[in-house]
């Protein structure tokens, strides 16, 4: 079995969201770390290596320094790292970024892909289902628990309150919730091991079926109005009441808002 899971380095918002003139995110220049959701589905794929003897290939698309979460994948297990980076891929929307790590995937071969739900620093859930579409591959989202029988996948897909159990036939495509469990530490050895290996670098040139039209900032029907690292919250009403006082207006404002 070929796996083929999609990580992303985000900002650590922790560290404070900084912006380019043109609204989109400074990466460069921000604390980074892997996607929660990602570091779910390459958990989930690592065990299937280690059910099924797997091969997991970890691909990402960003900066040079992205080279940093690959290899932080490869120290939790992965097999191979690539990493898609080239100036003219530079401030691509979900669709635009699909197409990229679309057109590098096809280059593989693949029985299973699995991506992460939504990356926190956009929260759209478009790029995983997206890539899909254009690989014309089915898929199952918001998987909370994976199982492999034979050429099939069975995957818990959340809903509200419960969740379907959904069968597709392999290839297929499957974004992972961060809930899905609980991913491993890197090891000392995995470390060392992981600066050993070397990293796959493609660039435009490397991807099939891709116009240029699709790519980039240009290639972006998403444009940004406005970007802001804080929203400013007013500071709301101030009451002072005794304790009937408080609940009746508690719940005439419930009312007013319709929650009751």
């Amino acid at each position: 079995m070929k796996i083929v899971v999609c990580i992303k380095q985000v900002p650590d918002t922790k560290g404070g969201v900084k912006f380019n003139p043109d609204g989109t995110l400074d990466r460069a220049a921000m604390l980074t770390i892997m996607n929660p959701d990602d570091k779910a589905g390459l958990e989930a794929a690592l065990r299937l290596k280690e059910q099924y003897g797997a091969e997991v290939t970890v691909l990402t698309m960003g900066l040079p320094k992205a080279d940093e979460v690959l290899r932080e994948a490869m120290a939790m297990g992965a097999d191979r790292g690539i990493l898609v980076t080239d100036r003219v891929l530079g401030g691509a929307d979900t669709w635009a970024t699909s197409t990229t790590i679309a057109g590098a995937i096809r280059n593989l071969e693949y029985d299973l892909i699995i991506t992460g739900r939504q990356a926190i620093d956009g929260d759209t859930a478009q790029v995983g289902p997206q890539i899909a579409e254009h690989l014309k591959l089915p898929v199952i989202s918001y998987a909370q628990d994976i199982k492999v029988e034979g050429d099939y996948v069975i995957v818990q897909r959340q809903y509200e309150d419960r969740y379907h159990e959904l069968k597709a036939k392999m290839p297929c495509l499957i974004t992972a919730l961060s809930e899905l469990n609980e991913p491993r530490y890197m090891t000392p050895g995995g470390i060392f091991d992981s600066y050993d290996k070397e990293v796959t670098v493609w660039g435009r040139a490397d991807l099939k079926d891709v116009d240029d039209s699709d790519l980039g900032l240009k290639g972006s029907p998403t444009k940004i109005a406005k970007a802001s690292d804080k929203v400013r919250k007013g500071a709301g009403e101030k009451v002072v009441l005794d304790t009937d006082e408080s609940v009746a207006y508690l719940i005439g404002k419930f009312k007013e808002k319709h929650i009751i």
